[in-house]
């Protein structure tokens, strides 16, 4: 594994080759086990190049070797009335995983897209991956009010795809005050605020010590003001020694989700441990709009 002190020889760029782009299409696959069925198409890429696309990629130059290791893919879309970017790909090898190199290439698009003039970026993910709802809750200060029922499909040739492909479909508010103290590392605050709200709620959907996914009342928990959804810690790790509980936080999450968007709840916070270092982490869902919590800027 590459040391710290290697990131200094990490460059973040465009892509802008076609070299680049073959490089992008090889990475997507090896990093997501993706056949080629399933991967972006070489022509598509560079169509979607030249037509002004976001592609950032991170280059290892070490030995003038210019090997792509990470790169993230977005295109301009329509939401809520406004031209946006959706985030389609980010990716980063195993071996530079950890160099922060996914915060990089997401506030490399970002400056990409504020550029355009563009103020809101969207982008979906798995929402039992505790990993990635820290990454994108707590250091970059998204918000999510939309979740997708097997967004992809029931399974792609993806080895991360066996467990359907729900997702939540997240919105970053690329120039709120929010999201400039996230990055800014000004989390901790929010952090224990929601620790806080979390340990006074009964979660729609607990961790129960059997490793299973509890149910709360349903009435009783849309009630209130705000609710929380636990997922277990490692999700990947559930896949490889009990699928069929796996499914079981699938089912129950996917109902926790849409039956508290459907009450007029949204996600604010994700905190990935509420009861120590090896316990379940914990969304925040609070009732009311997304509007109402990041203004208009």
């Amino acid at each position: 594994m590459m040391s710290r002190r290697g990131a200094q020889r990490i460059a973040i760029r465009d892509l802008k080759s076609i070299e680049d782009l073959s490089q992008m299409k090889a990475l997507e696959k090896e990093v997501w086990g993706m056949a080629d069925e399933d991967a972006l198409p070489l022509t598509l890429a560079i169509a979607c190049k030249a037509a002004g696309n976001i592609f950032v990629g991170a280059f290892d130059n070490d030995n003038d070797k210019n090997k792509l290791v990470g790169f993230t893919f977005g295109f301009l879309g329509r939401a809520n009335g406004q031209t946006t970017v959706h985030s389609h790909l980010l990716a980063v090898l195993d071996a530079y995983r950890h160099l922060d190199l996914g915060s990089r290439l997401k506030q490399a698009q970002r400056e990409r897209a504020m550029a355009m003039g563009v103020r809101e970026m969207t982008w979906t993910y798995d929402p039992l991956q505790s990993r990635n709802a820290h990454f994108n809750f707590s250091k970059l200060g998204v918000v999510s009010d939309a979740y997708k029922v097997d967004f992809y499909g029931p399974e792609t040739s993806s080895m991360l795809h066996r467990n359907g492909t729900d997702r939540l479909w997240v919105r970053w508010m690329l120039n709120s005050r929010r999201v400039r103290d996230r990055l800014a590392g000004k989390s901790t605050s929010a952090r224990v605020e929601t620790l806080d709200a979390l340990r006074l709620l009964t979660p729609l959907v607990r961790f129960d010590p059997s490793g299973k996914p509890g149910r709360a009342d349903l009435a009783e928990s849309l009630a209130r003001q705000r609710v929380s959804i636990e997922i277990p810690g490692d999700i990947l790790e559930v896949e490889r020694t009990d699928m069929g509980l796996a499914r079981e936080w699938r089912n129950s999450t996917r109902w926790a989700f849409r039956e508290a968007a459907k009450a007029g709840f949204f996600v604010s916070e994700y905190c990935r441990s509420v009861r120590g270092q090896q316990g379940p982490g914990a969304y925040l869902l609070q009732r009311g709009t997304v509007s109402e919590l990041i203004p208009e800027v």
